[in-house]
């Protein structure tokens, strides 16, 4: 259930009727948006009405929200959140390009490669360091050791690091050592380890998983914002179907479905959902005009030789054209609905 406040209430007034739910048994949820002031219980309503709350001088409204994510509808937060990664936000106007390679080889590299995309106009830096392979004996990562290098290469160029956690195993280092802590397709249900990253404030890219449902999707982000952690950004990658010419088939029906059902920012990689380098510009331009708020690529300073994925690599050349042409789109989009260009450096 969801009560809108009266505009004007005082706070004290407010405070006095968040009292009284929470004396009532119920988890409290409040959002302060531009107009009103929401408030969102979570719990067993099932005993009490509408016009329980609404005996409350300061209740404007109040009615039940049926779908089973609570802290992830829309509902309860009626403005868009604004995710702040040390200092670059992602969410509303803020535009995020988080780009670099699918692995992290070696520090020189990574840091070569670092300057060179943030002088294009990335504003964080993506890196494997712990890589899920479908073969046991393909190339694994560099484990903590890529970690810390990504965290060379953010002192070097000031871009906050994402990376992909497996295992709780390794949850304290990631948040040692990574600015978003990225959940990949894989684990988009694996409960326990969302549960743990819920209980860590760390930005959290939740990535889809190639057979989840929408629903499904929210349904982990309500994992890990029932735990207290509410910075969750949604990453569509790209789900199976029976086409095969692809990696994956790239849903960016996905952009305008979770904007109208969740105030939580999504942005789109199509490296992964294409798996073939030259369908991912296309893929790129197509999301920012789907008004996704951000992209995530990746770029290789060599892809024919890099380690892991090379083939759905960018060569940094074809990162700068590309980034030209976002730019150009962004300020279409700025004129629209205001979105935030990237600024070329």
């Amino acid at each position: 259930m969801i009560i809108h406040v009266k505009q004007g209430a005082r706070e004290q007034e407010i405070e006095e009727l968040t009292a009284n739910i929470e004396e009532a048994g119920f988890e409290v949820h409040r959002s302060d948006g531009k107009n009103r002031t929401i408030i969102g219980l979570i719990g067993d309503t099932s005993k009490i009405t509408e016009n329980d709350m609404k005996r409350f001088q300061v209740v404007e409204d109040a009615h039940r929200i049926s779908a089973p994510y609570k802290k992830a509808n829309r509902h309860f937060h009626e403005d868009d959140s604004i995710i702040d990664i040390d200092g670059v936000k992602v969410g509303a106007e803020n535009f995020m390009v988080c780009a670099g390679p699918c692995s992290v080889e070696n520090e020189e590299d990574t840091v070569a490669l670092a300057k060179r995309l943030k002088a294009a106009g990335a504003n964080t830096l993506r890196g494997g360091a712990f890589k899920p392979r479908t073969s046991p004996y393909a190339f694994q990562g560099l484990g903590v050791e890529g970690l810390r290098i990504l965290q060379t290469a953010k002192q070097e160029t000031g871009l906050p690091v994402v990376s992909e956690l497996m295992s709780t195993e390794y949850l304290d280092d990631f948040v040692e050592l990574v600015d978003v802590i990225q959940v990949g397709a894989r684990n988009m249900q694996n409960f326990d380890l969302l549960k743990a990253i819920g209980k860590t404030d760390k930005p959290v890219l939740l990535k889809r998983g190639m057979s989840a449902t929408m629903k499904e999707w929210l349904m982990s982000a309500e994992y890990i914002m029932a735990g207290g952690n509410e910075n969750v950004i949604f990453c569509e990658r790209g789900i199976r179907t029976f086409e095969t010419a692809t990696r994956n088939t790239l849903d960016l029906q996905t952009v305008p479905v979770i904007q109208k059902e969740s105030h939580l920012p999504i942005v789109i990689d199509p490296s992964h959902a294409a798996g073939i380098r030259h369908i991912i510009p296309s893929m790129a331009k197509a999301a920012v005009m789907s008004g996704a708020n951000g992209l995530q690529i990746e770029v290789h300073q060599d892809p024919e030789n890099a380690w892991s994925d090379g083939q759905q690599c960018l060569t940094p050349d074809e990162f700068d054209e590309l980034m030209t042409t976002i730019n150009m789109l962004l300020e279409i989009e700025k004129k629209t609905t205001g979105m935030e260009a990237i600024v070329q450096q």
